[in-house]
């Protein structure tokens, strides 16, 4: 490489000296034509030595870049790949994904008076302060100011004459998501002279929905909205009375809120004569992305397509119908019409726009709760926003390594020994949950009862409402109260079975440590299992559960009466099975 940089240093005098080689002359063409045959005529080499003069050109090229000695030599057009460090690749997600609006997640230090927050209607206000509210939580102050902005003009357009924003709220259980939306659509519904259904409410279990629809009924009261609840818990003849009614004229509404579950609803939008949603301003989707997840897509488009579906003999009314949105034009904003605004609410909303595509949103606005840390000199961090969850900030988090065979034991441990009060206790399956209870209501000292979808809706609501009361100190269940309901009082929450998957360990343990008070959640992993769900905690970025190990000798005095719970249990067992046996061959010959 010296010796090439040598030689082209040599070479170069002479070239730069000497006026013919330029190409130049006082004459112009004539001198540029003869400096041109010159340089043919001297250069006469044979192939062989063209070919070491090419090669030894380019070699000489590329020294002389890399040594930068020439500073005004012009930027090479060569792109060179590879040799470069490999940095990670950032997925690439819209704006309002990437940007969206920060909700503080510390419910204790940011509470806001209900009166600091703008546009509330009086009489609401007056509600709130009866049922005992006094402040709002930080998600509750963020998103009914914004939802009642998008219906300030009223609920045929949003603000400046425009179809309002879709907004997606993603923030801890017990953060206060049902109230966000529950009072801004309760005041924009105020005003409204005739019944049509204006809002819609879809939830994934029955549980929720009555839930959610308790709340409505407590702020419509005194204000002529009515609501109607939709799950399958009544008959579909019932059902369809409470939604609508024949008169001479046609059919008419009786429901200005509907609060239902997909299939339910599903039934209703393509067999109740009369059911019509042209005129439904709002569409809330609670626990969104479990409505995405367990492909309830069908039900969502079902729900779009009655809601612009053009009413027969409407005649001269057709200037108002409801048409889908398209692109912005003089035209489209010649009639008034009623804007389908979507709002989103989740603990775990999901981050892949693939899926949130599927719901079609416009234009839409994210609300997000991120942690918000204090310094020592006073200043606050906030936590990484790549982190996919957030927790109640009073949770604490424990996880227990074991086998599977002393898992009962740790159960009993925690409620005997430790005096667990007050625990939810969650299960993969109906089955496990029905043989834990068996279990150690075989075992006694424990008031315990399960909750899972092999009881009766009644005896469901009996259960939840005697846990709710303390006569229940462990409450077994699946799943099914893992999802947006408010089980109050709960101090501790046990995972017996690890949870599989990262959003069900954050609805889990999301039923204690509700609305800024603390609470525990213990995970019971088998060793096998352990560097699996710490990895999954790990990528979710919850960083902060604690080993907690129970040692074999805590466990011994509880092992000879364990022995005899499970003697009790197999005979139980063995003794149900002859039962449903001897039950099945009866109804088989008839007898009763």
């Amino acid at each position: 490489r010296a010796r090439q940089l040598k030689k082209l240093r040599e070479a170069q005098p002479q070239g730069s000296h000497d006026p013919e080689s330029a190409g130049l002359s006082p004459g112009g063409e004539p001198g540029e034509r003869k400096g041109k045959r010159k340089r043919e005529s001297e250069e006469q080499p044979s192939a062989q030595r063209q070919k070491k003069l090419k090669t030894l050109n380019t070699k000489e090229e590329l020294p002389l870049a890399a040594s930068g000695e020439e500073a005004n030599c012009p930027p090479s057009n060569v792109m060179i790949l590879g040799d470069f460090d490999a940095k990670p690749v950032q997925p690439f997600l819209p704006q309002w994904l990437a940007q969206p609006k920060r909700v503080q997640k510390r419910i204790k230090d940011n509470l806001c008076p209900i009166t600091d927050v703008p546009g509330i209607h009086p009489r609401l206000l007056k509600k709130l302060q009866i049922n005992g509210i006094e402040s709002f939580f930080p998600v509750q102050a963020e998103v009914i100011p914004a939802i009642l902005q998008s219906a300030c003009n009223g609920y045929l357009m949003g603000p400046g004459g425009y179809r309002p924003k879709d907004i997606c709220v993603s923030a801890p259980t017990g953060s206060g998501k049902t109230l966000a939306f529950v009072i801004p659509i309760v005041q924009v519904l105020l005003d409204r002279v005739v019944c049509h259904v204006r809002a819609l409410v879809v939830l994934p279990t029955k549980e929720l929905a009555q839930q959610v629809s308790k709340v409505f009924n407590v702020y419509t009261d005194g204000t002529g909205l009515k609501v109607a609840l939709i799950t399958g818990q009544k008959s579909f003849a019932k059902e369809q009375e409470m939604l609508v009614q024949k008169k001479v004229t046609g059919y008419c509404s009786l429901a200005d809120i509907v609060v239902a579950t997909p299939g339910r609803l599903t039934d209703h939008i393509n067999q109740t004569p009369g059911f019509s949603l042209t005129q439904l301003r709002f569409l809330i989707i609670d626990e969104a992305d479990r409505m995405i997840d367990d492909m309830h897509q069908n039900c969502l488009n079902q729900i779009v397509k009655a809601a612009f579906q053009v009413e027969s003999g409407s005649g001269s009314n057709m200037l108002f119908q409801r048409t889908k949105p398209g692109p912005l034009t003089a035209a489209s904003c010649c009639s008034p019409q009623i804007p389908l605004q979507k709002l989103l609410f989740s603990a775990t909303l999901t981050q892949d726009p693939e899926k949130l595509q599927q719901l079609d949103l416009f234009q839409p606005r994210l609300f997000t709760s991120v942690y918000s840390e204090k310094n020592r000199d006073g200043t606050e961090t906030e936590q990484d926003t790549n982190n996919k969850y957030t927790l109640p900030e009073g949770l604490s988090q424990c996880y227990v390594p074991c086998d599977l065979n002393s898992k009962p034991l740790l159960l009993l441990y925690f409620m005997l020994k430790m005096k667990f009060t007050r625990v939810l206790c969650f299960t993969n399956s109906r089955e496990a949950s029905h043989r834990l209870f068996l279990l150690v209501q075989a075992f006694g000292g424990v008031t315990v009862a399960e909750f899972s979808s092999r009881l009766a809706p009644n005896e469901r609501q009996r259960t939840m409402k005697e846990f709710d009361q303390g006569k229940i100190q462990l409450l077994i269940s699946t799943d099914a109260t893992a999802r947006g309901i408010d089980v109050k009082g709960v101090n501790y929450v046990i995972n017996y079975d690890a949870p599989q998957f990262i959003r069900t360990y954050i609805h889990r343990v999301g039923r204690t440590a509700r609305a800024g008070k603390t609470g525990v959640a213990f995970s019971l992993v088998l060793r096998i299992q352990e560097r699996r769900f710490l990895r999954m905690l790990r990528d979710a970025g919850i960083r902060d559960i604690k080993k907690h190990p129970v040692k074999g000798n805590s466990l011994k005095p509880l092992l000879q009466q364990y022995e005899g719970a499970l003697c009790k249990l197999e005979k139980t067992v063995k003794l149900r099975a002859f039962r449903h046996k001897q039950g099945s061959i009866c109804l088989a010959i008839g007898v009763d």
